[in-house]
């Protein structure tokens, strides 16, 4: 394991804990001191390494954590779907410098549940705890996280999605996309592997750019299905390309978090990073 590695492994351990001790503080917010204590480290330490790993202040990472910070990023962080899609904002429009290509299979491909398919896997670290990743030769069509779900859940969930397709081993093949998806810099491909309806839906998410927020009824109305909402929460749920394709950017219309198909923790996480990275990059 690589000392870049350990560092991204150890750093998500700790925002875990931070996730807990903020919870269990039940909405009082905690000094440095005793935000230390709970996770076990010195105040010093634990300064430097929330400044380091998101550019903020654990006082101020500890705002993002809170379960209030849905609600607030729906206020202040709301992206109109339209406008996203009208201005280029998804693709190399997102933060950082990420360029993604994607194309999608055909309902009749689909349909085959992955017969003929080969698709590469590969376990990887990342600031959320380890990322199983899968791919085709024409770009990633899984991305699952599994520090709530533990290792072999998360590669049965991905692995019956395409039960006929042949999978092998082969971190090597995925490792560029991987690498560019994680850093949010270079270039990345997708592969979707879905229904029409539910690409249409990931397909919306890929316009909300990182440190914003949309709702579920939102993205039914982008795609022609405003009564869709129950459908839309499904298809979202279902994403198997998570943190490339944002459905931790989904949000319910009253500012709850909804569900997370890798657990709610790492869905606040992911938002608590992003909303930290977007404050460094405007500051």
């Amino acid at each position: 394991m690589s000392d870049n590695t350990f560092e991204k492994k150890y750093h998500y351990g700790v925002v875990k804990r931070a996730i807990e001790a903020v919870d269990a503080a039940g909405g009082v917010p905690l000094a440095l001191e005793d935000l230390a204590r709970e996770v076990q480290m010195s105040p010093a330490h634990l300064q430097r390494l929330f400044s380091g790993w998101v550019g903020v202040s654990p006082k101020r990472y500890q705002q993002y954590l809170t379960l209030d910070h849905a609600k607030t990023l729906l206020k202040n962080n709301f992206t109109t779907l339209a406008v996203a899609h009208e201005t280029g904002l998804s693709g190399s429009g997102r933060l950082h410098d990420l360029f993604l290509r994607w194309e999608a299979m055909s309902p009749g491909e689909f349909a085959k549940k992955g017969a003929g398919l080969t698709i590469y896997t590969g376990w990887f670290e990342s600031p959320f705890g380890p990322c199983l990743a899968m791919g085709t030769d024409k770009g990633l069509c899984g991305m699952g996280f599994s520090d709530e779900m533990g290792t072999q859940a998360t590669y049965d969930d991905l692995h019956r999605r395409w039960p006929f397709a042949n999978f092998i081993e082969e971190p090597a093949r995925i490792q560029r996309w991987v690498t560019a998806a994680l850093e949010q810099s270079g270039q990345a491909s997708l592969h979707l592997i879905g229904a029409p309806f539910q690409i249409k839906v990931w397909e919306a998410l890929l316009n909300v750019p990182s440190g914003q927020v949309t709702t579920y009824s939102e993205i039914a109305g982008r795609i022609g299905s405003p009564r869709a909402v129950r459908a839309v929460g499904t298809a979202v749920g279902r994403n198997p390309v998570s943190w490339l394709i944002p459905c931790h950017r989904a949000l319910r219309k009253s500012g709850g978090l909804g569900g997370y198909h890798w657990g709610l923790p790492v869905k606040r996480a992911m938002l608590a990073y992003e909303t930290a990275q977007s404050e460094r990059a405007v500051s």
